[in-house]
């Protein structure tokens, strides 16, 4: 078993968005209805606005690699490409994102030790993140991982306003 990360770039727009629409369907295309799901991903995960958010430069995304094979992504953001205003001491995962059949493999944590070790060696004071309140699963695996829930925030699925919580872990120096 080996696993690797790899920055992403521009050149690998095409295969961000192929993984983007694949993952966040099989994860929540049960919950919601196909008419939402397809408003969603149409906005979200579409050729120009993945552009823009590769290119930010406060924004970085990473391939996770199984065995060679791209298993899913990290997405973080700090200063002004953070989805909440949380000040300069802070660093967003905006998305941590495991292929179907890669999950269960440890690589959400991996990546999530990723983004704790980026905030860490950029001094960040605290790594935070929004979860949907009905993903369970989720919110266990990072409250497991010290994260506490300190608010949150609305997030629309097509026309449906739905509630994420808003979840830090203060990291240490």
């Amino acid at each position: 078993m080996t696993i690797n990360i790899k920055k992403c770039t521009k050149e690998d727009l095409k295969t961000l968005q192929e993984i983007s629409v694949e993952t966040f369907n099989d994860t929540f295309k049960e919950q919601n209805s196909s008419k939402n799901m397809k408003s969603y991903l149409e906005k979200a995960f579409n050729s120009s606005q993945l552009e823009t958010e590769l290119s930010n430069r406060f924004s970085q995304f990473f391939f996770v690699y199984f065995n060679q094979e791209i298993a899913g992504y990290l997405k973080i953001n700090t200063d002004d490409a953070q989805s909440e205003e949380m000040g300069d001491e802070s660093l967003e995962v905006e998305r941590i994102y495991i292929r179907s059949k890669f999950q269960k493999l440890g690589l959400g944590r991996y990546l999530l030790n990723k983004a704790m070790e980026i905030a860490i060696d950029r001094h960040k004071k605290k790594i935070w993140l929004g979860v949907w309140e009905k993903n369970e699963n989720a919110i266990a695996f990072y409250k497991k991982l010290g994260f506490v829930q300190t608010g949150s925030h609305s997030f629309y699925m097509g026309d449906e306003e739905q509630i994420d919580l808003i979840m830090i872990k203060t990291l240490k120096q």
